[in-house]
């Protein structure tokens, strides 16, 4: 029987109202695959359930002297064992493939939710919590996705055992419906403090996984400035209380799995005296009672089911919370419904700094600050969700193109309309080809941007680093990021890489800061002739950028305070003088013109 193949062509929509109720969806996703596991562990069980029935009647055909009713009861026993091993081989592929596909389906929605909200992600949740739904998690709950068939299975074989042994023995068979669900039900009161642990182990050990990820990403700094140890430190402290939390929690875990071997066994030895009693008195015959407890031992397993399932339950809604709360965030508090008109031809203008950045021109941005530089261009870019706790932007001070608000249009369209270039842009491996293998208008050819990006030493290494290429550096190898490339020559290539896409809008945050200034100013020159008639926003504070630039704005404590070209604000705003050429004590800044602040 095919199984559906994986990744899933589309995750689905998943019911993020609550942990149960997501749940509940993915549960419902997979009808076919929770039906079938059912249908095979009612299969698997029922056998073994049966099986102290040809037992018994063996047992009691010995007992007569009957030779016909042992070779019968002894194939009928032989019968159901094979049909309980094939049910046991069919449940066990369906239910690994029901957590299999409910696992890889959370990870597909944290990829999308990820792929959705972009560098605004990591704003609203730590990188170390991403990293934990997209691991741990899932397969926690892929494991309480999985166990719910057999759940299922384990309810139906208990009340049917439950019905025969009441036919057989009404006492024995009340003893059997009744007690079951009450050891079962035992192990709640843990669930709730189990729960708790559970939960404060999951928190600290996502809070120790952002610490090593910002250590790893940052190491070749540490070991410049001598900062390995104390980072090995502090990790070694968030470590140690993920280690006591995690005791802390299976201490409860380790009690929770003896109640499901230790009650149990209670409860068989318990029936089988009262069933050895009546056996004693004459009251049932010896076969009865070898078919009385084999049935009541076979209970032992849906025990140990319904057990496991409320450990997983606890786990699966603490995992469960996590990944809705990931799931659950917003590109935006509206409904991206607008669409862009000739975004090629629309000014950018952010309401909250005051910036305008006319169609088809290239205008630079100024700022003191590089961090607020950084946020600038991501806002540039569409909305930047707010940080947890804070409260969404309004709608009137969020960035337009052409009039229409960036974060009330579908996410692929803003993407398309306006590209940011990170000040920091990740090179994944692959060949130069793959790199360049993006999204583009085919407006601009590849060797004209890799020229525009003065990129032809960094070519030439590519080349000489790999040999199987041929010659050719479209064949050449990139190493994951760029490792074997200058901080300059990844600069350079990804400069080339976001003027081939060119896209209507370009926002390029300090994209020339590793390479020399001979270098920089030929890029300068290539930017402005591949940009020409495209609509561009450089924020830097290079004068070789500066002044090919058709305006500069000034922005300063979050305000656009001066526009003008460079060599006008150089001349006349002491501010703009001291941030471009590095002096210190500017003089006060002068009173902005009015027309400047219309012009703005």
């Amino acid at each position: 029987m095919p199984l559906k193949p994986l990744p899933l062509p589309d995750p689905g929509s998943p019911d993020l109202s609550s942990p149960l109720a997501f749940l509940r969806w993915l549960q419902r996703s997979q009808r076919r695959g929770q039906v079938l596991s059912t249908c095979w562990a009612l299969l698997e069980m029922g056998c073994r359930a049966a099986l102290p029935l040809p037992l018994g009647q063996g047992v009691q055909a010995a007992v007569d002297g009957d030779a016909a009713g042992i070779w019968r009861a002894g194939a009928f026993a032989l019968a159901l064992s094979a049909v309980a091993a094939g049910g046991t081989v069919l449940l066990h592929r369906q239910a690994v493939w029901n957590w299999i596909t409910a696992a890889t389906q959370v990870r597909q929605l944290v990829a999308r939710q990820a792929s959705r909200l972009g560098a605004g992600l990591s704003r609203r949740i730590a990188t170390g919590e991403i990293v934990a739904v997209g691991s741990g998690d899932v397969e926690k709950i892929g494991w309480y996705v999985e166990l719910v068939a057999r759940v299922r299975a384990a309810v139906l074989v208990w009340l049917a055992v439950s019905a025969v042994v009441l036919t057989v023995q009404p006492l024995l068979g009340l003893v059997v419906l009744l007690g079951v669900p009450v050891l079962a039900g035992s192990v709640w009161p843990l669930l709730g403090p189990f729960e708790k642990r559970y939960a404060e182990q999951r928190a600290l050990g996502g809070k120790a996984t952002e610490l090593a990820a910002d250590t790893v990403a940052g190491l070749r700094v540490l070991r410049g400035i001598g900062g390995e140890e104390l980072f090995l430190a502090r990790y070694r402290a968030a470590s140690q209380k993920v280690r006591a939390a995690a005791v802390r929690a299976t201490r409860l875990s380790s009690l929770m799995q003896a109640q499901q071997v230790l009650l149990p066994g209670l409860f068989v030895v318990g029936v089988t005296w009262y069933g050895a009693h009546l056996a004693a008195t004459g009251r049932i015959g010896i076969g009865t009672l070898v078919s009385v407890y084999g049935a009541t031992a076979f209970l032992a397993a849906p025990l140990r089911i319904l057990g496991e399932a409320a450990h997983a339950w606890s786990v699966a809604r603490v995992s469960a919370g996590r990944a809705t709360r990931v799931l659950a965030l917003n590109r935006t508090s509206g409904c991206p419904d607008a669409s862009l008109a000739r975004p090629e031809r629309a000014d950018l203008h952010d309401p909250l700094t005051g910036l305008t950045a006319r169609a088809g021109e290239l205008t630079a941005v100024v700022c003191g600050d590089p961090d607020f530089a950084g946020e600038l261009a991501e806002r540039l870019g569409g909305h930047v969700p707010p940080a947890e706790g804070e409260a969404p932007a309004p709608e009137q001070q969020a960035v337009r193109l052409g009039g229409t608000a960036l974060d009330a249009v579908p996410l692929a369209e803003a993407r398309a309309a306006v590209l940011v270039h990170d000040k920091e842009p990740v090179l994944l491996s692959g060949t130069l080809a793959e790199l360049l293998d993006v999204p583009a208008s085919g407006r601009i050819e590849a060797a004209e941007a890799l020229a525009a990006a003065r990129a032809e030493d960094v070519l030439d290494a590519l080349v000489d680093g790999s040999p199987d290429c041929g010659g050719d550096p479209m064949r050449a190898v990139i190493t994951e990021r760029g490792r074997s490339l200058s901080g300059g020559q990844r600069q350079r290539l990804a400069l080339a890489r976001s003027l081939f896409a060119d896209p209507p809008v370009l926002v390029l945050d300090e994209p020339t800061s590793a390479v020399d200034a001979h270098t920089e100013s030929r890029i300068a020159a290539g930017l402005r002739r591949s940009r020409a008639g495209r609509t561009t926003v450089v924020l830097a504070t290079s004068p070789l950028l500066l002044d090919q630039a058709d305006r500069v704005l000034l922005v300063h404590q979050g305000r656009v305070t001066a526009s003008g070209t460079h060599r006008e604000l150089l001349h006349r705003e002491p501010l703009y003088r001291a941030v471009v050429t590095r002096e210190e004590d500017p003089a006060p800044v002068a009173a902005v013109p009015a027309g400047v602040k219309e012009a703005v």
